[in-house]
């Protein structure tokens, strides 16, 4: 594995870290931002494990390289999802732009291991 590949998988791993545990634990902001998505409540906990559930495989993938092949590709299809969230509610750049990096991230990780 890369240096590269190596702090692309830690920089994943952080960020969707923490976004999954906000969501997870109904911060004040991801609540009314799921409000502002049209999106129930239940989706905001199942989104943020799912984001949890990848940065965890990320940091299991730093043993067993595999791990972190799948969680790239679970937060980079994770992602095209907010993206599709963004563009739906008309969000515009500045809303959208760090998911869309993170998805990029997690597919250039995704190439990289593969």
């Amino acid at each position: 594995m890369t240096i590269l590949a190596q702090v692309l998988q830690g920089l994943l791993a952080v960020m969707f870290l923490t976004a999954g545990f906000g969501k997870v634990t109904g911060s004040k902001m991801h609540r009314e931002v799921f409000v502002h998505y049209r999106l129930p409540q239940w989706f905001r906990v199942v989104t943020g494990l799912v984001e949890l559930a990848g940065a965890v495989l990320l940091i299991i993938g730093y043993w067993q390289q595999d791990y972190a092949i799948v969680g790239a590709l679970l937060l980079g299809v994770t992602a095209i999802g907010g993206t599709i969230t963004h563009i739906r509610v008309k969000d515009g750049f500045k809303e959208t732009f760090m998911i869309v990096l993170l998805g990029i991230i997690s597919f250039i990780l995704l190439f990289i291991l593969i």
